[in-house]
């Protein structure tokens, strides 16, 4: 063991306590660093006290000055020369102002008065023209004399600049007085123009030394546009509307135009020197940094100073230059935006898209559709800007959303769309009726597209005025490509920062240009269908015009009814009320006759295959993404208010061959994208073209256009089976289908790729999946402790249903045993296996869909399609009674029962999540939708009709004016409105009207039937599920899914019979007969096979006397059936003829078990 003792040292003798030789060390570098730190504050201490000591002095030394240049000035008799100007005014002043002035930040009284003095000297000096007493003269003289104007001239204008940026005009008038003199002497020093005493001779110094000036204004260094920018952001309110008296605001206005003014000079600079473009470009950077950025910049000024802003010579380099040197100006901005985004205030790039798009055009205020570019503008530099802005704003929107989202997880809600995360509000210098949106006016208006798309004919390209930076020349083609880059930026912006009506202004100009959608679907269609045949003609560009335009008039079928008396008219708009309309049977044979397209011949198996679409939007380039999105936007708007006789009758904006190419395009992109999965930035074009393919695929369910091999073909090769389908949309389902790399993903938004009888597979599967849980969850669905009991009288089978099931909800999927009570109050034998069940469903189902009952109606069409019935609402739990027929609805559906009834295509869009539209009026009232198309396309002035926005409904006797927008009833229908007046009644009467009775029943459908499960079909699609396939009955698969009892088999000679005489039967025979037998006229979906219970024929024995068989007698019992078990009970008949008979007289009779 070493000693403990052995590294120690004594201090202070033998007394002291030892310690190591460690700590011994760090005691000595303590001290050490305490001596350094001592000697470190002695010598700052030192230091502060000189710099105090040089500033007291300088202090002293400046107020010296100051009093013996008051004093000088007081006592100054006669002019001085031009070097006592500078030498004995200008030197003590400079020195004393930027001490006891510049330096403080602030202007005292008596420096103010030196200020005024020296300007008004300096003023008067320049504009002499006597050479020997002007300041000026300097610049024609030697060298130092050169030198010695140029650094008092800086020095000059710095103090000039900087009074500019502390004037407040809140302040006394003297502050104006003094800010408007020291910007008439800036402006005057950097004009040789204004030097009296320069001659001929002399000019060319006199251009070389205000060019000098000029650059430096024009640098950093100067600090001129920065106080230009502290100067302009004091002005609160628009110029002319500052409440100042006369003299001040002459004084204002005076120091407002000359701030712009020196603004300016860098750029008319070059008009001395073209060579110059290093200065030129410093300074119009420094321009567009921090007067391009400054909110409502333009608005800030005078009038008279915009065209100066707009020139030529000003805008063009702005746009070049932040063309060229965008890199370099977005890292300045955004380091001005750090503070300002965590403050909610608009970005700078922002203001500078703003400003730029406002000075570029020129818009009537007083004009709707009234405006144009500024002369000479470089549309391709400025489209190039627009859209470099455009996507940076856009990028710091979803920065700034991002980080809202994560600063404020905690609140419910949390989420805002991009329009409230800028306060614009705090920036609008007093625009109380302006909002930051309004300054893209021109981008809704259509003469701003329609002159951007005369420059893409005229092929414009940039013009020789390029601008030059050293070697190179910069210049930019123009296309359509860039117009549709354009419009795409524009979109998600007014998406974003529009409160109200988001794109929508942007997209009704889009779709109601004429000849601009068939312009983008040709640039798709060139890009995309590159070496396929093109079925587009040219000549239909011209032509490719909706039917809002007057001039497109309307088809000859119609036009005989619109040429009638003009004061007639009228009754044909309004005979819904007042009778039948006589003049319009030709449109319904016009709309009615889409219906029967002649057959389109199914294309070649590759047609659809679409080879740029393979990958999705990875496949295509970023102008055809740019160009498809803008298409996608604009044509899903345009089918909104396109009704059927545009699109299939006058073919407008397409032809339909070209609208199954659309759909093709749509279908292939969607399904390509959604299986390969896409990032973020491709989900505004997926979501746009997913809802105008929804568009489409839903006016081809209503009236067919497209093969249906077209909505199949791009799952053909990759489809997953049944079962795995089913459970993936089950998981997409579960999390709003949100879109993720999976094929799942496509079976939640576009399930038509699959083909109808797969979806009724999968349906059946996701009914299978919910009762396996179930029984793993303890609920049980088969006969037990768990199965719900109840007793139903017969005459009163929807009351008694209603009381013991409706409070049941989602426990309706258990099983159901059912006990009936005859009419005459007695129990009925047997038990329930089922069947009596089905009987409950289908006979209360009967008995409540019923006209006579009240909840529902007919529509007036062939059909006979059931609807609610507006009047449900005055009964007594009408809306309740409504919603306890979803959940029978939703029960016929999870056990398998057919029910034999169609609902109407407007009802059952409501149940599926979906809108509708004016066409699909046509199948619930068709005479009020001839009447509304009879407005829509009327030549006359539609006021002379007398309508306005209501409309009128009976009820219990009672007479209803309902209001189809607030203050509906003062207004009238005029050719301006009608068309809102179209859509708004159309609107009323399938979406607004039929509403509460929708949800209601959609609430108790959903208690059984998950809505994902519904939203894979389409509203016949629905029907077909909940009432069997609309078609012939297949005599096969029937016979091979049918069973026997009682003594009957597949071999038994009346069996026999009875197949021959069904299969002989008529189509509509056979119908009766399957629903004399289930109830349902309709074969099952997926065939006999999932008919339950299944179909049976029982053997009922008829002994027939020996004498009457030998004389030809047959049996004369008729048959009959029990449809709760899906059951005919078929006597032994022994010829055909007999079976054929009594089975027609059966099925005739409506009646089964009481016929014997």
């Amino acid at each position: 063991m070493q000693d403990p003792r052995k590294h120690q040292v004594s201090l202070r003798g033998a007394s002291a306590k030892e310690i190591t030789r460690d700590a011994l060390l760090e005691r000595v570098n303590q001290e050490r660093e305490l001596r350094n730190y001592a000697r470190r504050a002695n010598a700052a201490v030192v230091l502060i006290q000189r710099v105090w000591r040089r500033h007291h002095e300088m202090k002293l030394v400046a107020l010296r000055l100051r009093e013996e240049w008051e004093i000088m000035m007081n006592s100054r008799a006669g002019p001085l020369t031009g070097k006592q100007i500078a030498s004995e005014i200008l030197r003590p002043f400079l020195f004393f102002i930027n001490y006891l002035s510049v330096r403080r930040g602030t202007i005292g009284a008596r420096d103010r008065d030196c200020m005024m003095n020296c300007f008004q000297i300096l003023l008067e000096d320049i504009t002499s023209k006597d050479v020997h007493q002007n300041f000026c003269s300097m610049v024609t003289g030697r060298i130092e004399d050169r030198r010695i104007w140029f650094q008092q001239s800086k020095k000059m204008i710095s103090i000039c600049l900087f009074i500019l940026s502390v004037f407040d005009s809140s302040q006394r008038v003297q502050n104006a007085v003094l800010t408007s003199t020291a910007m008439r002497l800036s402006v005057l020093l950097t004009d040789p123009k204004g030097w009296n005493c320069i001659d001929d001779d002399g000019r060319k110094a006199a251009n070389a030394a205000a060019k000098n000036l000029v650059q430096f204004i024009g640098s950093k260094k100067s600090g001129l546009y920065n106080c230009i920018r502290k100067f302009i952001y004091k002005l609160e309110a628009p110029f002319s509307s500052q409440e100042l008296v006369s003299c001040q605001k002459d004084d204002i206005f005076l120091i407002v135009a000359s701030a712009i003014t020196l603004s300016l000079r860098p750029f008319h600079l070059t008009n001395i020197d073209m060579n110059d473009g290093s200065m030129m470009e410093c300074a119009v950077e420094q321009y567009c940094i921090s007067l391009l950025t400054i909110p409502w910049f333009p608005q800030r000024l005078p009038s008279i100073l915009a065209p100066a802003l707009r020139h030529k010579s000003v805008l063009s380099p702005c746009l070049r230059t932040l063309l060229i040197s965008k890199e370099k100006i977005f890292k300045e901005l955004s380091e001005v935006d750090q503070l300002e985004l965590t403050s909610k205030k608009m970005p700078c790039v922002g203001w500078a898209l703003a400003n730029i798009m406002y000075l570029a055009t020129w818009s009537h205020t007083s004009a709707t559709d009234s405006g144009k570019f500024v002369e000479d503008l470089d549309h391709s530099a400025y489209l190039h800007v627009v859209i470099i802005l455009a996507d940076k704003l856009l990028a710091s929107l979803e920065n700034f959303e991002q980080m809202t989202r994560k600063t404020e997880e905690t609140q419910v809600d949390n989420y805002t769309s991009a329009v409230s995360v800028f306060e614009m509000d705090e920036t609008n210098c007093g625009f109380s009726k302006l909002s930051y949106m309004d300054l893209f006016k021109p981008v809704y208006q259509q003469w701003h597209l329609k002159k951007l798309l005369d420059f893409v004919k005229e092929g414009f390209v940039c013009g020789t005025d390029d601008l030059s930076i050293g070697n190179q020349t910069y210049s930019w083609n123009y296309r359509l490509l860039d117009i549709a880059y354009y419009y795409s930026c524009m979109l998600r912006l007014f998406s974003a920062l529009n409160p109200v009506l988001k794109s929508l202004p942007v997209l009704n100009m889009l779709s109601f240009t004429p000849g601009f959608l068939f312009s983008l679907w040709e640039e798709l269609e060139k890009s995309l269908f590159r070496g396929k045949k093109q079925i587009a003609n040219s000549t239909s560009f011209c032509a490719s015009r909706v039917s809002r335009d007057k001039s497109e008039g309307v088809s000859g079928r119609r036009q005989k009814g619109l040429n009638k008396d003009a004061g007639n008219k009228w009754i044909n708009v309004l005979q819904k009320f007042t009778g039948k309309s006589p003049a319009e049977d030709d449109y319904v044979d016009s709309v009615t006759s889409q219906s029967n397209l002649k057959q389109i011949e199914e294309p070649p198996s590759d047609e659809w295959d679409i080879e740029p679409l393979r990958r999705g939007p990875e496949g295509i380039s970023k102008d055809i993404y740019h160009v498809l999105l803008l298409f996608c936007s604009s044509y899903s708007h345009l089918l909104l208010v396109l009704d059927d006789i545009e699109f299939y009758d006058k073919q407008v904006p397409f032809k339909l061959e070209q609208q199954r190419k659309i759909a093709s395009v749509l279908n292939t992109f969607a399904y390509n994208s959604l299986s390969l999965g896409i990032s973020s930035q491709y989900r505004a074009l997926l979501d746009s073209a997913v809802r105008c393919l929804h568009l489409l695929y839903e006016r081809d369910c209503r009236h067919q256009f497209c093969h249906p091999s077209l909505w199949l073909s791009p799952g053909k090769s990759n489809r997953m089976t049944i079962a795995v389908a089913a459970r993936t949309h089950e998981v997409f389902s579960a999390a709003d289908g949100a879109t993720s790399s999976s094929v799942g993903s496509v079976i939640t938004t576009m399930p038509h790729v699959f083909p109808f009888e797969e979806r009724v597979r999968m349906f059946r599967e996701f009914i299978s999946m919910d009762k396996v849980s179930r029984r793993l969850a303890g609920e049980g669905t088969g006969p037990g402790s768990r199965s719900i009991e109840i007793v139903i009288r017969r005459d009163r089978i929807f009351e008694d249903g209603m009381q013991q099931l409706n409070s049941l909800g989602s426990k309706l999927k258990s099983a159901i045993h059912v006990s009936f009570v005859s009419e005459s109050g007695l129990p009925e034998a047997g038990l329930d296996y089922g069947g009596l069940s089905k009987e409950f469903l289908t006979d209360i189902s009967k008995a409540a869909f019923s006209p006579e009952y009240g909840l529902f109606s007919q529509t007036p069409t062939s059909d006979r399609l059931l609807i609610p019935n507006a009047t449900a609402r005055f009964l007594d739990n009408g809306i309740l009674m409504v919603e306890f027929l979803g959940r029978i609805v939703g029960k016929a559906l999870y056990e398998g029962i057919l029910l034999d009834f169609y609902f109407s295509h407007v009802f059952v869009q409501k149940l599926l999540g979906r809108y509708s539209y004016v066409d699909e009026l046509f199948t619930l009232d068709p005479e009020l939708h001839r009447n509304l198309m009879y407005v829509k396309h009327y030549d006359g002035d539609v006021k002379d009709l007398c309508l306005d926005f209501t409309v009128t409904e009976e009820s219990l006797g009672k007479r209803h004016i309902i209001e189809l927008k607030p203050g509906g009833k003062d207004i009238c229908v005029t050719n301006e409105n009608r068309l809102q007046y179209v859509y708004a009644m159309a609107d009323y009467k399938l979406n607004r009207q039929i509403l509460p009775f929708s949800n209601a029943f959609y609430r108790g459908l959903t208690d059984l039937i998950s809505p994902s499960w519904l939203k894979l079909f389409n509203s016949s699609e629905f029907n077909q599920l909940l009432s069997g396939g609309d078609h012939d009955i297949d005599v096969d698969d029937l016979r091979k899914n049918t069973q026997y009892t009682g003594g009957y088999s597949d071999g038994s000679r009346t069996v026999k019979l009875f197949w021959e005489v069904f299969a002989g039967l008529e189509p509509s025979e056979r119908c009766m007969l399957l629903k004399f037998v289930t109830s349902c006229s309709r074969a099952p979906l997926l065939g006999f096979k999932h008919l339950h219970p299944a179909f049976t024929i029982h053997k009922v024995v008829c002994d027939v006397p020996l004498w009457a068989s030998f004389g030809g007698h047959d049996v004369d019992r008729l048959p009959s059936a029990s449809t709760c078990y899906n059951t005919l009970k078929l006597p032994t008949y022994k010829r055909a003829s007999t079976l054929r008979a009594k089975l027609l007289y059966a099925i005739n009779s409506n009646a089964g078990f009481e016929l014997s």
